[in-house]
């Protein structure tokens, strides 16, 4: 897909994602790889009003290039990105059953959302560790991200919200998606005896789409 392209598709997924309350205001940002550097949703930017023409340009360094100065969390990006070779974009956001999630004093470190569903499994992937609280925009989360990246194709940041990555902008967005879903279902079914996916049953997910 050329850049051209991928500027449309970024700002028709963030309004898509600000539509459905994934995202409020200002919050939120979405990133994607290109051959020479990266689009990056700017600073204080909202996702249901982005202009195409004015999305930031990174080069391949992360320095800013062209468009608008981009958002002041590029470094959460910058740690995906350079953790998993594998990542084509990111997605950050606010999404209020995850970061919820983010925020219980008593939720697991490494996977506080067992894997109730194929599709979680499938889209975020075995772990969905946490990384602990770093004030927003502050670039020393960077390593902690990094560390976490690097077997884990999403993390919670703690009391904060969801970072989501993918091989696609588009498997980006779904996946964060599929977060926020896998939230919602493990609130509803935290008070009752809920049956979740064996072992046996993750790694057959995972050997034929992880």
């Amino acid at each position: 897909m050329n850049e051209g392209a991928l500027r449309d598709l970024l700002v028709a997924l963030a309004t898509s994602l600000f539509a459905r309350g994934y995202s409020v205001g200002s919050a939120g940002n979405i990133s994607v790889r290109l051959t020479d550097g990266y689009l990056m949703t700017p600073t204080n930017s909202c996702l249901g009003r982005l202009d195409a023409a004015r999305l930031s340009r990174l080069d391949a360094g992360f320095a800013h290039v062209g468009g608008d100065p981009p958002s002041k969390e590029v470094f959460m990006h910058r740690a995906f990105y350079q953790a998993r070779p594998d990542a084509g974009a990111v997605v950050h956001l606010h999404s209020t059953m995850a970061t919820a999630v983010a925020c219980l004093a008593e939720a697991d470190p490494e996977n506080p959302i067992p894997p109730l569903t194929p599709y979680f499994v499938m889209r975020v992937g075995r772990r969905l560790p946490i990384v602990p609280y770093y004030r927003p925009g502050d670039a020393a989360m960077e390593p902690a991200i990094a560390e976490q990246a690097r077997t884990a194709r999403a993390v919670l940041l703690a009391n904060h919200g969801p970072v989501v990555s993918g091989q696609t902008l588009t498997d980006a967005v779904y996946a964060a998606e599929e977060l926020e879903e896998a939230a919602k279902l493990f609130f509803m079914t935290r008070m009752a005896p809920t049956r979740t996916l064996s072992p046996a049953q993750v790694a057959d997910l995972l050997a034929k789409f992880g």
